[in-house]
């Protein structure tokens, strides 16, 4: 007789990991749709925004894509409740299926989540998407599937889909020390997984972060993007009030002057952004 297998204990309150959320069909239809995209490799300063003392300008660690807002890096990203002004430019919506997989995450989140975990109006109405992969640097390939420990400050419930290699996801508090360890949790995040995770607990007593993405299925995924080789793609759904999103055009001559490099670049692929500027 088979050997029963262990149901995986149940998550601590306000975690959710839901294994092959996505059907075949709605998994296709995103990495079609991905393949349309032309992602920017951001820098993290700018001339109005330099790096300070003892830190140096850098490339992200990734290519990355926006919707419903876009955070770029040099302008410091949106991290209530000081930073919450010229943060977030709009951005192209959702296309229709993505809206519908969004509106199954909500119901997912408000269905399982304490109601006191979630704020009133809240919707994840900004995504960032982000490729993780290697690099070619200097006629060499480097895997940058990674990223540092950091919060996401955005209020409420933050839902993560998987595409992919799997990611080994941590939360962590604190940093670690000589002979101990600062994890608190870590999980595997599948293809076509659904993650969610919200309340002070997750979203302001920890830092999370993915310590390394394995390099198994040699699946061709996402856009062509030169010296870059994705193998795992995350979308990671979040919540900025309506009122914080603001027109690049409305921004601060500074800030206009900082972001029109990358707003030119998605120009040339994106009539939304084409008619932005």
């Amino acid at each position: 007789m088979a050997k029963a297998h262990k149901a995986a204990p149940p998550l601590p309150n306000g975690l959710i990991y839901q294994p092959l959320f996505l059907t075949r069909p709605q998994r296709e239809e995103t990495l079609s749709w991905l393949k349309t995209l032309h992602p920017l490799w951001e820098m993290r300063f700018s001339k109005n925004n330099p790096p300070p003392e003892g830190d140096k300008q850098r490339r992200l660690l990734r290519p990355v894509y926006w919707l419903g807002n876009w955070q770029f890096a040099c302008l410091d990203y949106y991290h209530p409740p000081e930073g919450i002004e010229n943060r977030c430019v709009r951005a192209e919506n959702y296309p229709k299926f993505l809206a519908d997989i969004v509106a199954r995450i909500e119901f997912v989140a408000k269905k399982r989540l304490p109601k006191n975990f979630i704020p009133e109006n809240w919707t994840l109405n900004t995504c960032l998407i982000n490729f993780y992969g290697s690099e070619l640097i200097e006629g060499k390939w480097v895997d940058n599937a990674r990223v540092g420990e950091h919060k996401d400050f955005e209020p409420g419930p933050v839902g993560s889909l998987s595409f992919g290699d799997r990611a080994f996801f941590q939360f962590v508090e604190g940093k670690s020390t000589l002979g101990k360890s600062n994890e608190v949790l870590s999980l595997w995040l599948e293809d076509s997984s659904l993650q969610v995770f919200a309340g002070d607990k997750w979203k302001k007593q920890t830092f999370h972060r993915v310590q390394r993405v394995e390099d198994k299925k040699s699946e061709e995924l996402g856009p062509v993007i030169e010296g870059f080789k994705t193998r795992r793609i995350n979308f990671t759904f979040r919540y900025v009030p309506e009122q914080h999103i603001v027109p690049w055009r409305e921004l601060p001559a500074p800030l206009r002057e900082d972001t029109l490099p990358y707003m030119q670049a998605l120009a040339a692929n994106s009539l939304f952004f084409n008619k932005s500027i």
